[in-house]
């Protein structure tokens, strides 16, 4: 877990050197991790082979729960329940790492509708941005967003993410955003509850030093759907970053470098939420 590992000192007796530059350098035998939360160059000093997470930016709320943004890893489990990705082999030079922004919320000046959140890359490898929610017109992203009425959630892109959760007609409760590991839940006629977000995906070896508890490791979970009557409740968000959903208060924004996607809100554009960055992290045996 990459939590509790130490840095590496370069030169020291008995401990490796780094094969790379590039993010943040963590060693733990017997690999080393480097770890980018914005744009970098991984650079290889010699011939690697290599382990990723790679996670996109969540996409941005309006009245539905947004999508995680698309994962894909060598390590555990990939999003989407695909098949893990294979290892890069890379050479001795610089590889650009792209970090994808989470999603801008919707507001009246875009229709209320949420943006997707940005790609992210490293080699051949690119996850793709979270599906931004809307009202009717929830989008297609690594996962989708969730639906704001009577329509259906998003589907996300294989093997990345899952599909967002459909509304309920008049828009009394909204679908939560597709996770990394789970489909987003469905908005509850019963007690007009917005739809929980998506499940993201749990992989121990690249939790980060804020990742702690029970939910280490996770990333990429879906946004929680907003609802409109004061005696509900908005859908939680998904594990692995996703906001919950909420009526007339501020809905929490996707985490930091999770690509968990935005909540749903009800009362007014300026409720709904941004989606979280993403991550990338490569390792190779020191």
């Amino acid at each position: 877990m990459i939590g509790n590992m130490i840095a590496g000192t370069y030169g020291a007796s008995g401990t490796p050197v780094a094969k790379a530059t590039g993010g943040t350098i963590v060693y733990s035998s017997p690999y080393y991790y480097h770890t980018f939360t914005s744009n970098g160059t991984f650079t290889p000093l010699v011939s690697l082979t290599c382990d990723f997470l790679v996670v996109a930016g969540g996409g941005g709320g309006s009245y539905g729960g947004a999508g995680a943004g698309g994962l894909r890893s060598t390590v555990t489990a990939t999003g989407g329940g695909g098949s893990l990705e294979s290892q890069l082999s890379l050479s001795a030079t610089g590889y650009s790492v792209v970090i994808g922004g989470g999603g801008a919320k919707g507001s009246a000046g875009n229709s209320y509708q949420g943006q997707n959140g940005g790609d992210s890359s490293i080699s051949s490898i690119t996850s793709t941005g979270g599906g931004g929610s809307g009202y009717t017109a929830p989008q297609v992203g690594g996962s989708g967003a969730g639906a704001g009425s009577n329509v259906s959630g998003a589907n996300g892109t294989a093997n990345q993410g899952y599909a967002g959760g459909s509304g309920i007609s008049g828009g009394v409760a909204s679908g939560g955003g597709g996770g990394a590991g789970q489909i987003g839940g469905a908005g509850n006629a019963t007690g007009n509850i917005g739809g929980n977000g998506g499940n993201g995906v749990q992989i121990t070896a690249f939790a980060t030093p804020t990742s702690t508890g029970a939910n280490s490791g996770y990333y990429a979970g879906g946004g929680g759907g907003g609802y409109e009557n004061y005696l509900s409740q908005g859908g939680l968000g998904g594990l692995g970053g996703g906001g919950t959903g909420t009526r007339d208060t501020p809905a929490s924004a996707g985490v930091t470098n999770t690509g968990g996607g935005g909540a749903g809100s009800y009362a007014s554009g300026a409720d709904f939420s941004n989606g979280g960055s993403g991550i990338v992290i490569v390792r190779y045996v020191a």
